[in-house]
């Protein structure tokens, strides 16, 4: 029997939670209930990954959506992207959930069918996991994966010449922050369409599984800090510098919002918040990848070439590229804020 929705956390208690919330809905999850959670029997040969991630607010909730099931969205993209960088399906997640007491039945069902639901639109699951009480909302989960032998991709193994390719629709979250904060305006249905892209992030699993079983891809990281940020660690990674294009495609409700302010495409494309991949392959497989990844359906695009230098260049100039980078513990670190300064924050540093 399930708890009214309007009690809280604190007023069920644990045994409460564990009765009334959780096992009417993960009954059925093989190992419920006990220490360790069951992820698959693997009965062929398989490498298995692992990714452990925590969730920040989500943007969309600083721009008047308070609703938790975006922070449980959010928090198996996170988790999934990784794997999906690394070429891998996913196996499950275990998640851990720390929740103020005055938290009510009713938003933690709601966080729980975010995580839920964005499992099942990455065809894996919640496999187990924690909750306790705490004075702030602290959202971790850990997603494990497996690869085919020898097919993980990692950050290394690129060579100067090889090609970057963006995989996703780039801008979506920006452009959903331009639109709420009144900088920009689309027809209702075409608003309302950026905004349920930007609080459903999809994390490219199925670009990442092709590109590695086919050898396409020589490397590969997901855009979870921003373009910047990603390319930058790539070529660190290999010794190399990058040569970046300026010119980027944008899905065109996205370009139409960047179309009626000062930013270029490339300022929406290089932004955080949409889960995309950088992969490096060949010269001689670019066609290929791209035909491979339009044939499943995945949005992708050729944004550059790895260099022998060490230099990160933007355009036909080779001016220095100086890009926008949510790097931890450093004073672009992400922490939030108030709406009116989310846009000046993200495109300070065109």
């Amino acid at each position: 029997m399930s708890a009214p929705t309007d009690r809280s956390l604190g007023e069920l208690g644990e045994r409460g939670i564990q009765d009334h919330v959780l096992r009417p809905r993960y009954a059925g999850t093989e190992g419920f209930g006990d220490d360790s959670a069951l992820l698959a029997t693997v009965t062929s040969p398989s490498e298995l990954v692992a990714t452990t991630d925590s969730c920040p607010t989500p943007v969309v909730n600083l721009l008047g959506e308070p609703d938790l099931y975006h922070s449980g969205w959010l928090l198996a993209t996170i988790n999934l992207s990784d794997l999906a960088a690394a070429g891998a399906e996913p196996l499950g997640l275990v998640v851990n959930y720390t929740l103020p007491k005055a938290t009510t039945v009713r938003e933690f069902e709601r966080l729980l069918d975010g995580v839920d639901d964005c499992c099942a639109a990455h065809g894996t699951k919640v496999a187990g996991g924690d909750i306790r009480d705490g004075e702030v909302v602290q959202l971790t989960a850990t997603a494990v994966g497996r690869c085919a032998p020898g097919s993980r991709l990692r950050r290394s193994g690129a060579r100067a010449g090889d090609r970057l390719l963006l995989v996703g629709a780039p801008g979506f979250l920006w452009a959903a922050a331009l639109l709420k904060t009144g900088q920009a305006t689309l027809p209702a249905s075409d608003a309302e369409t950026i905004w349920q892209r930007a609080c459903r992030p999809v994390a490219q699993l199925k670009a990442g599984q092709v590109l590695a079983t086919t050898g396409l891809a020589r490397a590969a990281m997901d855009v979870s800090d921003g373009l910047f940020a990603t390319v930058r660690t790539l070529c660190e990674a290999n010794g190399l510098g990058a040569a970046v294009s300026p010119e980027f495609e944008l899905d065109a409700l996205v370009a139409a919002v960047a179309g009626q302010t000062d930013l270029r495409p490339f300022d929406l494309a290089q932004t955080w918040g949409d889960w995309g991949l950088v992969v490096v392959v060949r010269e001689e497989d670019v066609r290929l990848a791209l035909k491979t990844l339009r044939e499943e359906g995945v949005a992708a695009q050729e944004i550059g070439t790895l260099t022998a230098g060490k230099e990160l260049t933007l355009g036909p100039e080779t001016a220095p590229w100086r890009g926008i980078a949510q790097e931890r513990f450093s004073a672009s670190s992400w922490h939030g804020g108030e709406p009116s300064t989310l846009i000046t924050d993200m495109f300070r540093t065109r």
